[in-house]
């Protein structure tokens, strides 16, 4: 159904490709689902360091936030289609959560943006261990932090296929968890219908 080593592959080899070679998603089926949910935090990720940017204008700074509004959005939509797919391919195999069956703080689709992220975190970490003009200390600890994300990486991708095999096996529910953002909707955003409306009064 869902390999966990293999979306860790993804992963790894995107973060490495995309900073050469612009983003792409050569893969297929649930793999492809993967890899798009992938690029988004790729992109938010990026986006969040110009946001910190000291040199940055007030204009640029408002942009950025824009486009990092718009980027969690989607990540969050990929995020959900993740777990869309795993109800979906559960229905087709007749699979139903067995009586007494537990739920899950965490559905699968939010543990693979966790998993995402720590490529991402790892990825960069890494770079700096070979920057040849900080001090040893400095290298000290980021190797440090590498060594705690790749434990949690570790971790985390066991409880991931603990919690697949329990979905799998009937035991524990899967029920895409649906973010319902309301910041960028305007019809629920008081920011932005009040402003729609204000818009309709003018002369």
């Amino acid at each position: 159904m869902i390999e966990v080593g293999r979306i860790v592959q993804i992963h790894d080899e995107t973060v490495r490709r995309w900073h050469s070679l612009p983003v792409d998603n050569p893969y297929q089926g649930f793999e492809a689902l993967v890899c798009d949910q992938h690029a988004w935090n790729f992109r938010l990720w990026h986006e969040e360091d110009l946001a910190r940017c000291p040199d940055a204008g007030d204009a640029r700074i408002a942009q950025t936030k824009r486009t990092i509004d718009r980027l969690n959005q989607a990540r969050n939509d990929a995020i959900e289609r993740l777990d869309e797919w795993l109800a979906d391919w559960l229905q087709q195999q007749g699979i139903q959560p067995l009586p007494g069956a537990r739920w899950n703080t965490e559905t699968p689709g939010s543990a693979i943006d966790r998993l995402s992220v720590l490529a991402l975190r790892i990825y960069h970490l890494d770079e700096q261990l070979q920057r040849a003009e900080v001090t040893d200390q400095f290298k000290e600890s980021v190797a440090q932090k590498l060594a705690i994300c790749h434990r949690q990486r570790e971790r985390l991708a066991l409880a991931l296929e603990q919690l697949l095999e329990e979905i799998r096996s009937g035991r524990c529910h899967h029920q895409p968890f649906r973010q319902l953002k309301m910041y960028n909707d305007p019809q629920l955003n008081p920011y932005l219908y009040s402003r729609g409306a204000a818009d309709q009064t003018k002369p």
